[in-house]
């Protein structure tokens, strides 16, 4: 039987949403061949939420399980393969090591915390540490009552370090002087996370009474708070930039993993919340601004998640998962200047294996047929230059980070001096000086190529040799008084021969090379020009010079071009025999 009803109802209409494109859609992972990864790593056992590695165009830090006391190993990215036993390793705690942070802007400087309530400044050769173990830092931060179990560096601040303890305060060291200048004392609880926005004015954190706070780092000031995930476990978050925007991972009522995008202005309600799956890992989010991607990996799974953050709603598209069959134990990532824009690798993972003393490099690819480099997905990206100093952020400045590009390669690595006063404990841990760099180019420091007998400020003529000595002392004094630290170098001799005349000037010694041939160009040389018609002369006389000069070779050019041609012409008749 036919519905004659159905056959009268009017049509549906049909709407075509299509498909989101993305650039970022067909991203993939790419594991690192076996002698590209970094085998025999004793890594930690702790059971401390942190990644356990960290990664910088230099060298890789990984905290390894010792006895005793605390210790991490340090290798040059370069040296892949097996790791010696013999390997050196920093031995300087007394308990375990929970997190490790590269200085970004000093590749040589790396901040550890551990279980014995200490931060530690440490440096380390560009050689890395070879077969010896380090057991001195250059500085010592004590301040906290319990374990310090996360470490951050300000993102655009030189010398600034922020450290999270389990007396659930919040420390901001000031480096360079080794002082603390602030404590955050607004948690009742553990802290499980920290993050700063893009110019690092603001901080997030969560919490373990579930709340997730927007600070205030200057001031200790909490702008905004709500409550995060339902579940008891740890929770973390990420900025995302400078969008205004954070991302959470945590766990719902019923243990279920999620995800929630949040508007930094108002933590009562998630813009977005949605579940991931139901297993017991914590959650750790990574996120790259330059992609606007988010990396999401679980700690003791074998798979990371990657979305794709937008302005708009949803806020978070899901792309795809890299999977892999060997759970992680942490992961660490390497900064935007030291990935392969080659290859089109966007993000680096270094995963520490949890069943195997292994520590192996993933890529995050995007596939593209051309070679080229790509401008779309290769950014503009932060530099390794400090954009504030210290005090001008704890003076309340902001700033957002230095950018470079990425087509070059220049500026990958930071090769910058370390210098450290231990009786002031003074630090200085980056190289922003430009004005001793250079110091030649200083108004004070004009250097006069003419001959000994010069003209003064005066224009008067110096013929006395007491009297150009007496200026030269003058020039080298006026340096000294506006250039401090530059020291007075005595002028160097230069050897005298028949071709070379000396002149002597207050810092470097400069000689000319005269011509042997020409007789009237050494009585030129010599002339003692003390008058205007003389040099008036003189200037008549090297004219002429020049112009037979060029008439000679002009005569030169042309015997050339009729060998030339008469070559060319006997090349023609061989080929022609």
């Amino acid at each position: 039987m036919i519905d004659i009803n159905s056959l009268n109802k009017a049509e549906e209409k049909l709407s075509f949403r299509g498909i989101r494109s993305s650039k970022f859609k067909h991203v993939f992972g790419c594991a690192a061949k076996k002698d590209k990864c970094f085998d025999c790593v004793k890594i930690t056992k702790n059971a401390h939420d942190s990644s356990f590695c960290a990664v910088n165009p230099k060298f890789i830090a990984i905290a390894t399980e010792s006895a005793g006391g605390g210790s991490f190993i340090v290798i040059p990215i370069e040296k892949t393969g097996r790791v010696d036993v013999t390997a050196g390793r920093v031995t300087g705690h007394h308990g375990p090591v929970l997190d490790l942070q590269w200085n970004p802007f000093n590749d040589n400087i790396i901040a550890s915390s551990s279980d014995d309530c200490t931060i530690k400044i440490w440096y380390i050769p560009d050689e890395g540490l070879k077969k010896s173990n380090m057991n001195q830092p250059i500085m010592d931060l004590s301040g906290h009552k319990r374990r310090v179990g996360y470490i951050m560096w300000h993102p655009t601040a030189e010398n600034i370090l922020f450290s999270v303890g389990f007396d659930y305060m919040i420390m901001v060291w000031n480096i360079g002087e080794g002082t603390l200048v602030n404590s955050i004392t607004c948690h009742p609880d553990t802290i499980h996370s920290l993050s700063f926005n893009r110019d690092g004015s603001l901080i997030a954190t969560t919490c373990k009474d579930k709340k997730l706070r927007v600070i205030d780092p200057r001031s200790g000031d909490v702008l905004q708070e709500g409550i995060c995930h339902q579940g008891s476990k740890a929770a973390k978050v990420v900025f995302l930039g400078d969008s205004g925007r954070l991302f959470t991972t945590g766990f719902s009522r019923f243990s279920d993993r999620q995800w929630a995008v949040w508007s930094q202005h108002n933590l009562q309600a998630p813009l977005r919340m949605e579940n991931i799956d139901s297993s017991s890992g914590v959650l750790f989010p990574f996120y790259d601004h330059d992609t606007k991607m988010v990396y999401v990996a679980g700690k003791g799974d074998g798979n990371i998640r990657y979305y794709e953050i937008v302005n708009e709603p949803p806020y978070c598209h899901y792309l795809s998962q890299f999977l892999t069959g060997f759970p992680q134990r942490g992961l660490g990532f390497m900064p935007k200047r030291g990935l392969d824009v080659s290859r089109c690798e966007v993000f680096r993972f270094y995963k520490l294996h949890a069943v195997k003393p292994l520590c192996e490099p993933v890529s995050m690819i995007v596939p593209r047929k051309s070679e080229q480099f790509q401008e779309d997905i290769f950014p503009d990206t932060a530099a390794p230059t400090p954009s504030l100093t210290a005090k001008e952020w704890l003076s309340g400045k902001n700033r957002n980070p230095i950018l470079i590009s990425l087509r070059t390669g220049a500026g990958a690595r930071t090769n910058k001096p370390v210098l450290y006063n231990p009786d002031r404990q003074y630090l200085v841990t980056a190289d922003r000086n430009n004005e001793r760099k250079f110091i030649f180019i200083a108004e004070g420091n004009k250097v006069d190529y003419r001959e000994l007998l010069q003209m003064n400020g005066n224009n008067n003529v110096v013929k006395d040799s007491q009297a150009l000595d007496k200026v030269n002392h003058n020039m080298v004094g006026s340096q000294t008084n506006k250039f401090p630290w530059s020291e007075e170098v005595p002028p160097r001799s230069a050897p005298e021969t028949g071709v070379v005349s000396r002149h002597v000037m207050p810092v470097a010694t400069f000689v000319t090379i005269q011509d042997n041939d020409s007789s009237s160009d050494q009585e030129d040389s010599s002339l003692e020009l003390s008058s205007s018609e003389e040099l008036l002369e003189a200037c008549k006389k090297l004219s002429s010079h020049v112009k037979d000069l060029k008439t000679k070779l002009q005569a030169k050019d042309e015997k050339i071009r009729e060998l030339e041609e008469k070559l060319h012409l006997l090349q023609k008749e061989k080929e022609k025999n």
